[in-house]
């Protein structure tokens, strides 16, 4: 045997049994549900993290506090997201994708409720973690759902919607966040968030199915809706030790610096820089952003499966999992180019034409993000689908580990190196992730080779 091709060994592979009846269980028409109702999951958490920026300024005023020390919130929020991600995901495998969401929603709605009624910095903290930790089930469960039901030679397109409606929230929670906190204020927000999950909760109970289909027999045998099993959830952490999941994982979380880096501190950066303190336009500044993820999810999806299908075929049948990241070549590159642009023309270029530029390279950084993440999220559910919702919330929390410092000294290296050398210094983190999901390419199946984790067969 050829230790370049390990997925291709039958005797090293977990394939289930009858592919075909697997991935026929659900008409097209239950399957656009199922996306839909996922995509709609996915959302939320989108919205908890991206209506809270905007106002950061108002809460640290009302709390008597400063947008550093508010800023803190984020970075825990992602933390959470983390933690939460890899608990809600570890749970999925045992009990079915279904009862996480509908755990996962009241957490979120006394989180949302405790984060409206804070009156101090601590309390403020606390209920963030609450609240984000209840709706983190909703990318990486969400990502298995569409990995029980769809082949790979549609999941690419499938997951590229999933991505692209979730990222949705990216463009609409800022400008609902901002509104909502200069029309209105920043705690109804929060209300309304809570009253969200209530309704979400519903929404999952009537649409959802179970998915779930790895040793879903044993899962029938075992337990009860009344009995509770401890599974540890940081064990989905050492399906890290594969070296193309963490090349992978790295990449991933380098393209999210960029975004972070650029959105975090837009009150203190572009709208300081062009004279904008009215939260609900610091919030539309996300929405070119937004749109950029939302317009490239879907394309960097299909062509994920578009360059499955052509390697496949140049091969006369030898299909590479490796060969979906080839979409990254392609839109990969705005992610460095948008987040060095972006610090350049906010110190040199004033006035509306500078403004305007920035957020073209919102856009343009929007686009380059989501032709990272679509490929990479669909790659990880390829090669370990028995195990798609813990490989998702793995990588979720191992970039949360990164992110999280990253929030927290985004605006102090702004004022101690200034705005030119920290887009500079994303700038080279994006260049080297993007240097790993080429070596990756190259390498994939010898890496593969090294440390097998229980990798699936592609099919």
């Amino acid at each position: 045997s050829s230790e370049e091709s390990p997925l291709l060994e039958g005797d090293r592979l977990h394939i289930p049994d009858n592919l075909d009846s697997v991935y026929s269980r659900f008409s097209k028409t239950q399957k656009n549900v199922v996306v839909f109702a996922v995509s709609f999951a996915g959302l939320l958490p989108m919205f908890v993290t991206g209506t809270f920026v905007p106002s950061i300024p108002q809460i640290a005023h009302d709390l008597d506090s400063t947008g550093a020390a508010v800023s803190l919130a984020v970075s825990l929020s992602v933390f959470a997201n983390a933690i939460g991600g890899l608990v809600w995901a570890a749970y999925s495998s045992f009990y079915g994708r279904r009862p996480m969401y509908l755990w996962g929603m009241p957490i979120l709605c006394i989180g949302s409720f405790g984060v409206a009624a804070s009156t101090s910095l601590r309390w403020l903290l606390f209920w963030r973690f609450v609240q984000a930790f209840g709706c983190a089930g909703g990318v990486p469960v969400g990502a298995a759902t569409i990995g029980d039901i769809y082949r790979v030679e549609q999941r690419g397109t499938a997951m590229g919607i999933f991505f692209g409606a979730c990222l949705l929230g990216v463009a609409l929670s800022p400008i609902a966040g901002g509104t909502a906190a200069y029309y209105w204020s920043w705690r109804s927000l929060q209300w309304s968030l809570g009253l969200w999950g209530f309704i979400e909760m519903g929404f999952i109970y009537l649409l959802l199915p179970e998915t779930s289909h790895w040793h879903l027999g044993d899962i029938r045998e075992l337990t009860t809706p009344f009995k509770f099993v401890w599974i540890n959830p940081f064990s989905s952490i050492w399906l890290l030790r594969s070296p193309n999941i963490m090349a992978v994982t790295l990449a991933n979380a380098s393209a999210m610096v960029t975004e972070y880096v650029l959105l975090i501190p837009i009150a203190y950066t572009i709208g300081a820089r062009y004279h904008i303190s009215n939260e609900a336009l610091i919030g539309a500044c996300f929405l070119p952003s937004g749109l950029g993820n939302f317009i490239a999810s879907p394309i960097a999806g299909r062509l994920s499966d578009v360059m499955i299908e052509k390697w496949t075929a140049r091969r006369k049948g030898i299909r590479v999992p490796e060969d979906r990241l080839r979409a990254i070549l392609v839109g990969g590159l705005f992610v460095p180019l948008s987040v060095c642009l972006s610090g350049l023309i906010t110190t040199y270029i004033a006035g509306p034409s500078g403004l305007v530029l920035n957020l073209f390279c919102l856009f343009m950084n929007g686009i380059g993000v989501d032709f990272v993440l679509t490929p990479i999220g669909s790659y990880n559910v390829d090669v370990l689908q028995s195990r798609s919702a813990e490989v998702i919330a793995a990588v979720t929390a191992f970039r949360a580990i990164i992110l999280a410092p990253v929030t927290a000294a985004v605006l102090p290296s702004i004022e101690t190196l200034g705005l030119v050398a920290t887009n500079g210094i994303a700038t080279m983190i994006a260049i080297l992730g993007y240097g790993l999901i080429v070596l990756t390419i190259r390498y994939g199946d010898r890496m593969r080779a090294w440390v097998d984790v229980g990798y699936t067969a592609v099919d």
